[in-house]
């Protein structure tokens, strides 16, 4: 028997789906400047973050203002970052202070025809939460979320860490409470009696790639360059 179609349930399903798949909006993370090109929804948000290997975490100790760049690796709604267990990173989050953390992306330099309209192309999160310490126990996965980040399939390849260097490393869990990401995509944008000038407009597009391999000095001999370099390689063939 087909169920009776209701738009009331209909609605608040929809309404339902939305809150998962977009983040809370208020002033902590509202796109001020240039509004349109705001997005709040956990697909675009994840894929930027999901393509950056480095963040930036801001945070304040003492009344004085921090910004520290870091490597991490994101695990759902959760993001990782590891330091030694001395470092001014951990010794302030552990302690729950609120974070702002962003990861940026620049696609192109847009060249106008005036100065003041030149821009670029990017893709940009800033997420907004309280970090903590991850549980001991949880520490390993953990690093290899960051790990996979950085290069999927190397954690396999290594040497894991030894309980030496797991006590000398802590690792931060932070949970998005709120994020936001900006996008601007195109071209130049003039005022329209510019266009008439004899000046080059249009993009300058900025890809980022990788090189070729180089051994260590010390490698020993007959090792082949390991899968997860190839992969990693591939992705920008």
């Amino acid at each position: 028997m087909v169920p009776k179609y209701n738009p009331e349930i209909e609605y608040y399903c929809l309404e339902i789906k939305n809150t998962i798949m977009k983040y809370e909006v208020d002033e902590r993370n509202k796109v001020k400047r240039v509004p349109n090109r705001g997005h709040y929804d956990r697909e675009t948000i994840y894929k930027i973050l999901d393509a950056g290997t480095i963040c930036h975490v801001s945070f304040i100790h003492n009344n004085q203002p921090f910004i520290i760049p870091t490597l991490y690796g994101r695990h759902g709604d959760r993001i990782y970052m590891h330091g030694a267990s001395s470092s001014r990173l951990i010794k302030n989050l552990e302690k729950g202070f609120p974070v702002a953390l962003s990861v940026t992306h620049v696609d192109g330099l847009v060249l106008a025809r005036s100065a003041f309209h030149h821009s670029m192309n990017y893709r940009s999160v800033v997420a907004f939460g309280t970090a903590r310490l991850t549980a001991e126990g949880d520490k390993t996965e953990a690093l290899k979320v960051i790990s996979d980040q950085v290069i999927k399939g190397r954690w396999e390849e290594t040497r894991l860490p030894n309980q030496k260097e797991l006590k000398a490393t802590s690792v931060l869990e932070f949970d998005i409470e709120q994020a936001s990401a900006k996008i601007r995509t195109g071209g130049p944008s003039d005022d329209k009696p510019d266009y008439e000038l004899d000046i080059w407009a249009g993009v300058l597009p900025i890809n980022y790639t990788a090189g070729d391999p180089l051994e260590d000095e010390l490698l020993k001999t007959d090792i082949p360059i390991p899968n997860s370099v190839k992969s990693y390689l591939s992705a920008f063939k």
